[in-house]
């Protein structure tokens, strides 16, 4: 049995109000960078009873906009080494975004879920993450991208990112009536259509069947859920269809498709020429096979160090990637930029001030450098970027001197 009505809270904010099988939900509709949808989560909390309070947030989000202490007990070395650097780079330069953003703005993105969290926690009501993990929208959106399109997406977003233009004012209104990350996918509108599914419509189907599965484990409660105003006609349309088995629907939607096989295909067809070449070059003579050797290993690990180099990383980093990059590049499953990454938090170990203030440093560019946590993650992507273009230019000038004899 489910009822709904719409109407506007007194601060103009889209409200719905819903009855599913006894359980009373209230979506509030709110602009992440908005004094009055801030001010409405709180007028609605205190002139309403609620029994608990749902946000669109998943836990990253929530440790990151409430509780920014837990990132200094971040382990560095085992997210690179899991693969996670790439997420843990775009979620820095999502954060900085926002922080640039609410400066210029004059209020901080997401003040309105930080109000609906604090007040809940003082009125003593639960308080339940309905948003799904940004790790798995991250991969699922990315995923549905080709390796051009992913390197072109990444290079539009930098530019954007480190442009010093003022927000524009088809911006702030953008940012009034979307999602965060939907917005920054908008500035790139040939690519919204491939990644409006995962970020938008997916998050939609989520986050309803959340509030399904707590109607069902919650009879004869009342809940608000604030929720950005672009997801509330998806929710709403969502909740009002019976059909789907919501714990099925989380299962599916999180779910991350596994990584195609020809990135893996290609790598190790690398590694297997590269080594066919040096056997070849040593079969036609000894001199040509240590001149292989020598290509490879000058190529790649100067390329590799000069990528630690430009990270500003410690000399004894930028000797390890020298030293390193050959031989990770002839094995796919670890990269020199893994490597050189644990050798400079050796060297130069990031405190507990470098991680609380890695957010408000990664927004100026030089910050990237000063900060010690940030250029750790420079060593790390700008060693393995060398090491792969090593890889390609050494292999290439390596098949020259096979051909030429």
């Amino acid at each position: 049995m489910l009822t709904a009505q719409r109407h506007s809270s007194p601060y103009d904010q889209p409200v719905t109000e819903l009855t599913i099988d006894g359980c009373h939900i209230t979506l509030l509709g709110t602009a992440h960078v908005s004094q009055a949808s801030k001010d409405a989560v709180g007028a609605l909390l205190a002139e309403r009873q609620f029994d608990n309070v749902a946000v669109e947030l998943c836990p990253s989000r929530y440790n990151a906009l409430l509780v920014p202490d837990n990132f200094a007990q971040t382990d560095l070395l085992s997210m690179l080494k899991a693969g996670k650097g790439s997420t843990l780079v775009a979620n820095l330069f999502l954060g900085a975004y926002q922080q640039r953003l609410g400066e210029e703005l004059g209020i901080e993105p997401g003040a309105e879920l930080r109000t609906a969290v604090e007040t809940a926690r003082a009125k003593h009501l639960p308080v339940t993450l309905i948003d799904r993990e940004i790790g798995v929208t991250l991969r699922r959106a990315v995923g549905r991208l080709g390796t051009w399109r992913k390197l072109t997406l990444v290079a539009s977003f930098l530019s954007m990112f480190f442009s010093r233009q003022s927000v524009s004012k088809e911006e702030i209104e953008k940012l009034k009536s979307r999602d965060m990350i939907s917005t920054l996918v908008d500035e790139f509108s040939e690519y919204e259509i491939d990644l409006f599914t995962p970020l938008i419509d997916e998050r939609d189907s989520y986050m309803a069947a959340r509030l399904k599965l707590a109607a069902k484990n919650s009879p004869n409660t009342r809940w608000l859920a604030v929720i950005g105003a672009g997801h509330l006609p998806g929710i709403e349309r969502r909740l009002r269809d019976t059909t789907t088995d919501s714990e099925q629907e989380i299962a599916r939607l999180d779910t991350v498709p596994p990584p195609s096989r020809w990135p893996k295909v290609i790598a190790w067809s690398i590694v297997a020429a590269i080594l066919f070449g040096f056997a070849y070059g040593f079969y036609r003579s000894p001199a040509m096979g240590w001149e292989l050797v020598a290509i490879w290993f000058v190529i790649n690990g100067t390329l590799a160090a000069l990528g630690a180099l430009a990270a500003r990383a410690h000399p004894a980093t930028i000797a390890t990637a020298f030293v390193a990059a050959p031989f990770t590049s002839l094995n796919p499953m670890i990269s020199a930029g893994v490597v050189a990454a644990a050798v400079e938090l050796y060297q130069n170990r990031p405190t507990a001030g470098d991680f609380l203030s890695l957010r408000k440093a990664t927004m100026e560019l030089r910050g990237w450098w000063r900060n010690r946590v940030a250029r750790t993650l420079l060593v790390f992507v700008f060693s393995t970027l060398g090491s792969a273009l090593g890889t390609y230019v050494a292999g290439f000038l390596m098949l020259e001197r096979l051909v030429a004899g």
